[in-house]
């Protein structure tokens, strides 16, 4: 038996489609957690975010490269322990990655750690945290709504966020634990364009538990495991 990462490959392969595409010099980040808050009890897993396994891909070469960490039950582990199924969550930055600003800061990072005296550095991770940090344009603006949903509709949140923003430039995805609201920047009509960053901040802080989480972050994949939930955007009515 083994791990399953893709629960509904349609609606991953929609999500796939709705990436912007890239330029020759960027690339996606994409990174599977176990989180210790969809497995509790489990005392080997003490972090919420414990990094299981990380890489890049060009879109062509999403599904296949997710389908690779479908590896048997056990492979994955924490403190010689075993990972379980319910703790899996594949997540993705939306926005490019830039190559060519990662390759740049590595060089630096580089550089600092062969002249110190700890040489106990990994230089593949070290270089895929230079990309995960190197944006290379901003197409989404994401805000974490995390919120008990059954006190949070659908339609309250199109009703309240539609005062703010135009609805073709909202992405609403359902996450496991609330909502991820997506502006594409682009697509804000001129009468928001001063006022939109705002309104969605009140609308996080009125909302959310967590209102640090904004920006230029990640979110669960569309059509793959978060915690066994299946992530999926929902259309604007």
């Amino acid at each position: 038996m083994n791990y399953e990462i893709i629960k509904d490959i349609s609606i991953l392969e929609k999500f796939v489609d709705w990436l912007p595409e890239i330029t020759q010099d960027e690339t996606y980040y994409i990174c599977l957690f176990a989180r210790s808050k969809y497995c509790k009890g489990i005392n080997h897993i003490n972090t919420d975010k414990a990094q299981l396994k990380r890489f890049t891909s060009d879109r062509s070469r999403i599904i296949d490269k997710i389908k690779q960490l479908e590896c048997p039950l056990g492979s994955y582990k924490q403190k010689q322990n075993t990972v379980p199924q319910e703790a899996l969550a594949l997540y993705i930055n939306p926005n490019p990655r830039s190559n060519i600003k990662a390759a740049k800061n590595g060089l630096i990072r580089l550089a600092h750690l062969v002249t110190e005296e700890n040489h106990g550095y990994n230089f593949h991770q070290e270089m895929l945290s230079e990309v995960q940090k190197a944006k290379s344009r901003m197409v989404y603006m994401d805000f974490d709504i995390d919120v008990d949903k059954s006190n949070l509709s659908v339609d309250t949140v199109y009703s309240l966020i539609e005062q703010t923003v135009n609805k073709e430039a909202v992405h609403l995805l359902e996450s496991r634990g609330g909502y991820h609201l997506l502006i594409e920047i682009q697509k804000v009509h001129q009468e928001f364009k001063n006022k939109w960053y705002d309104g969605i901040r009140r609308f996080q802080q009125n909302f959310s538990t967590d209102i640090l989480n904004r920006g230029d972050s990640m979110i669960p994949i569309p059509g793959c495991t978060q915690g066994n939930f299946i992530p999926h955007f929902i259309n604007f009515k």
